[in-house]
């Protein structure tokens, strides 16, 4: 192999391990450009463009390369044998570093909760501020997907997991953001300093960082970076910093004079005005500034992003009673940020816990819950923590239905908790889809678990068939 395993890719044969989106969109740029790939799942797949094969038909040694699907872990069989043949290990993102024009530049983006949002409010302050660009990574479109793309991007905005960022070796950043840093993830890291330690390696790759200063835990970490550091808070910002005076988002980093100050906006321009989304809108606008977007397109920007479904989304406001689908809030650090954005809660959690404590989670936000409505494999977790921590708020354990199966049309499940919501919720209350856990138990997705939140709620509650 040669020392840079992506160059003269062309006379070399390469193992995709993995064959869901990155895996496919991995092999269709390196057929395109005469690469010879086999890849393999450890799920059977039918009517793939491409041949897959089975784990235990596969010889690693055969291969010039391994590239790694994100969600893969360092002791799996076929990534401890490449290891032992020394096989180079590569990555989709550092394939589509090595195949992207010179011109384009990237920005990276990190954290437990608020990427995607927060991406893409970056990608659309570029766009409004006449650059194109576009969101990609684990938003959905794959990095060399965005690569390949005939629009050729000037930016591309990269959400970055921490499985993404523990494979990637080559890639650099004009400027890399980490939002915040909790729990999540564990049964894959191992341990939360694990897991931290792939979130601030955006650091070693990035010029610039963008970085929460309300997150002691990132400070700390950071500490040991010699780059240009940039810290966001819901403070008043020091000089160098950007933050919140009185009502106004401010920017006292990215001017001529530290000792002065320009406005991004007014609070009431971030949509929704929560904390966190506040602090993301900040992390965006820092990133914004790093390229050279003028404040008053951010402005602009701002005002018209529309946030994407699934994110403290207002399904119906009836009889003074809110009813939100955050089916996003996937872990407990997203899920305490929601909660702790209403006074009076009927929460609906539960679901996969990913090795994730909820005690933390409990303590923080139990002054505003009145009734926890719980699902799923793992809500027992949830219902300890509640009875420790909590035993004034009401528990409710809803199965699922006789009739009720994964991606089926019965929405039972869903109806039978939004019954029980309706029956408990009353004035002043917000009735909020807050899960802590991921969804595969008992949804396709999160997505699918908000979609039938929401299709539940306009029938039970509002009589909508």
């Amino acid at each position: 192999m040669n020392q840079n395993p992506y160059l003269n890719l062309s006379d070399k044969k390469i193992l995709i391990a993995g064959a869901g989106v990155t895996g496919i969109a991995s092999a269709r740029a390196l057929v395109k450009r005469g690469v010879e790939v086999l890849l393999v799942d450890e799920k059977k797949i039918e009517n793939s463009e491409f041949k897959i094969a089975q784990i235990a038909d596969v010889d690693v040694s055969t291969f010039d390369a391994l590239l790694i699907s994100p969600g893969w872990r360092e002791d799996h069989p076929l990534v401890v044998a490449a290891r032992e043949k020394k096989i180079a290990i590569i990555n989709e993102i550092d394939l589509a570093w090595s195949l992207k024009p010179a011109s384009q530049k990237w920005l990276g983006l990190t954290g437990t909760n608020g990427k995607t949002s927060t991406v893409e409010l970056t990608a659309h302050m570029i766009r409004t501020g006449g650059h194109s660009a576009i969101a990609c990574g684990n938003v959905g479109t794959t990095v060399i997907e965005a690569v390949e793309s005939p629009e050729k991007y000037e930016f591309l905005v990269l959400e970055l997991s921490s499985f993404q960022l523990h494979w990637l070796q080559d890639s650099d950043f004009i400027a890399g953001a980490i939002l915040n840093i909790a729990e999540d993830h564990l049964d894959w890291h191992g341990t939360f300093d694990a897991y931290a330690a792939a979130k601030i390696s955006l650091l070693d790759k990035s010029t610039t960082a963008i970085l929460n200063g309300d997150d002691s835990g990132i400070v700390t970490r950071a500490n040991h970076w010699l780059g240009r550091k940039v810290f966001f808070s819901l403070d008043t910002p020091a000089p160098g910093e950007i933050g919140i005076v009185e009502e106004l988002l401010i920017d006292r980093a990215f001017v001529a004079d530290p000792m002065e100050a320009s406005m991004f906006c007014e609070l009431s321009e971030v949509t929704p005005t929560v904390p966190h989304n506040v602090a993301n809108a900040l992390a965006a606008a820092g990133l914004a500034r790093v390229i050279g977007i003028e404040h008053e397109k951010i402005r602009e920007a701002i005002k018209s992003f529309v946030p994407g479904r699934h994110r403290i989304e207002t399904v119906l406001a009836k009889d003074e009673i809110t009813w939100i689908n955050d089916s996003k809030a996937t872990n407990p650090h997203a899920a305490a940020a929601s909660i702790m954005s209403a006074l009076s809660v009927i929460w609906i959690a539960g679901g996969l816990a990913k090795g994730a404590t909820m005690g933390e989670l409990v303590m923080r936000a139990k002054g505003r819950l009145r009734t926890a409505i719980l699902i799923g494999e793992d809500r027992e977790l949830i219902a300890n923590e509640l009875r420790t921590h909590a035993p004034e708020v009401e528990i409710v354990f809803i199965d699922s239905p006789a009739d009720y199966v994964k991606g089926s049309a019965s929405n039972s499940l869903m109806e039978s908790v939004v019954e029980a919501a309706r029956a408990r919720a009353k004035s002043g209350d917000t009735v909020l889809l807050a899960p802590a856990c991921a969804s595969m138990d008992q949804f396709l997705s999160y997505a699918d678990r908000g979609d039938r939140f929401a299709s539940a709620v306009k029938k039970v509650v509002n009589n909508e068939e």
